[in-house]
């Protein structure tokens, strides 16, 4: 290749004829035909191509199937690449391809650091300056955002494991106290001398109930409650109140307590009622304990799978798992006065897919959707299928973003939120985790009382 081809290209228009005869002496020059590729997205970017002749399109994912032309290289003298010689982790952004026949001049990355450092010193610390400040801003985006994702985490489990944990500590001290009575029954009748056979037919007659039988507080419990205690008063039972609640809610009636009654006497009616109503408090009890220990279970299983602690990266997962997972997470965000719609379809494919990323992504746009609809309004979560994509919809019924605001909603730090509400609308990180990592597509549809963000996944390979 020439000096005098080079030098026509405005790139080097200013450059000394010396340096563009280095640049000659590194750099090589390189045909391509229609449709081959020069460069590929996401790999190191060790050269620098300038365009000679012909054309080059840029093209990135947008999908497994779908890539999107960007930008096309016309001009000669356009560039792409080479920037490895600024950063050591420097990336292609897009696919090199060509269009037609043509000719592209490279240089390798470190040959072209070396001749920049040696020849603009000062513009080389400017360019390195500013690729380290752009990669920290970075960093320190997905840092802050990981921790805002896992104080939103570690709080809607701590305000969700509180209720069954208090519920099971309450069970455990009424249980202490139910024990000692069904204790000192037992004493009693041991002292009143009931016979053997008195007490396998009591016990029997106890085996016949079921102590969790009737609603807690409906009217049919709380008047059978009424009735009870009017009994056993009448039978000279003291302490009726303790036994009565017990009885009804094992769907206890006056009938039953005489049939009890009759093998007994009277000496032994109060104890023998009070140890009936003890052990079937206790089995009350114990399943209360059960269901707290067994909602603590879930919750922390929820975390698992939300958080993907144990898992390997990138897995073939199903969508909605996510999405219920996150919305357990956020259960304490979304409060009482919003209605949540869960509209999955059934013939959705898996994708493939890191987790506990997509999951951060369902946090930032539920959380967008709960504030968006202030303590009252419903949010429809939706997925259905596509032919080369999964559909996950988030809408709500809020306001709606106007125009200005859907145009900046992607930019990093932008938000709506007032001062102290939120980091921002988190939709930039979104953005990059889907598109970038994901290969796929995120985008707004907004009008007054209906917004909905629509997020595209590729299908998982056959």
């Amino acid at each position: 290749m020439e000096l005098d081809e080079l030098r026509k290209l405005f790139l080097f228009e200013a450059l000394p004829d010396e340096r563009v005869v280095s640049l000659l002496e590194v750099g090589e020059e390189i045909t391509f035909a229609d449709g081959e590729e020069l460069f590929h997205e996401g790999q190191p970017a060790d050269f620098w191509w300038i365009l000679l002749d012909g054309n080059v399109q840029l093209v990135r994912r947008a999908g497994r199937e779908s890539p999107v032309v960007i930008m096309t290289m016309e001009n000669p003298g356009q560039w792409a690449g080479g920037f490895q010689a600024w950063n050591a982790g420097g990336n292609y952004m897009a696919t090199g391809r060509g269009v037609g026949s043509g000719r592209m001049f490279r240089v390798a990355a470190d040959d072209l650091g070396r001749l920049a450092r040696h020849w603009f010193p000062f513009s080389v610390h400017l360019i390195e300056g500013f690729f380290q400040t752009v990669r920290s801003m970075d960093m320190l985006t997905r840092h802050r955002e990981s921790m805002v994702a896992l104080g939103t985490l570690a709080a809607g489990l701590t305000h969700e494991l509180n209720n069954p944990a208090a519920a099971s500590a309450r069970a455990v001290d009424a249980l202490r106290e139910t024990g000692d009575t069904l204790l000192a029954s037992l004493t009693r009748l041991a002292e009143r001398s009931l016979s053997a056979e008195q007490f396998i037919a009591l016990d029997g007659m106890r085996r016949e109930l079921d102590p969790t039988a009737a609603v807690a507080d409906s009217l049919e419990t709380m008047d059978r409650e009424d009735e009870l205690t009017n009994w056993l008063e009448g039978h000279g039972i003291e302490g009726a109140w303790r036994i009565a609640p017990a009885l009804a809610a094992a769907d206890v009636d006056t009938d039953w307590c005489e049939r009890a009654a009759a093998p007994l006497g009277a000496e032994h009616l109060e104890p023998a009622l009070t140890w009936v109503a003890s052990a079937l408090s206790a089995q009350a009890l114990l399943a209360e304990i059960k269901d707290s220990t067994s909602r603590v279970s879930a919750l922390v299983n929820a975390f698992k799978s939300y958080s993907q602690l144990d898992r390997a990266s990138v897995q073939t997962i199903d969508v909605t798992k996510g999405l219920d997972d996150t919305l357990v997470m956020l259960k304490h965000r979304i409060g009482e006065g919003v209605v949540v719609k869960r509209e999955y379809a059934g013939d959705v494919p898996q994708i493939e897919a890191v987790p506990s990323e997509l999951n951060q992504v369902w946090t930032n746009l539920i959380t967008n959707a709960v504030d968006a609809v202030d303590g009252n309004g419903t949010i429809r979560i939706a997925t259905r299928a596509e032919p080369e994509f999964v559909v996950v919809e988030i809408a709500d019924d809020g306001p709606g973003m106007p125009p200005e605001v859907q145009a900046r909603a992607f930019e990093p730090f932008f938000t709506t939120k007032d001062v102290g509400k939120g980091t921002g609308l988190g939709l930039d990180i979104s953005r990059r985790i889907v598109a970038d990592r994901h290969h796929g597509q995120i985008m707004i549809a907004s009008e007054p009382g209906h917004t909905v963000i629509s997020v595209r996944l590729p299908r998982a390979g056959d």
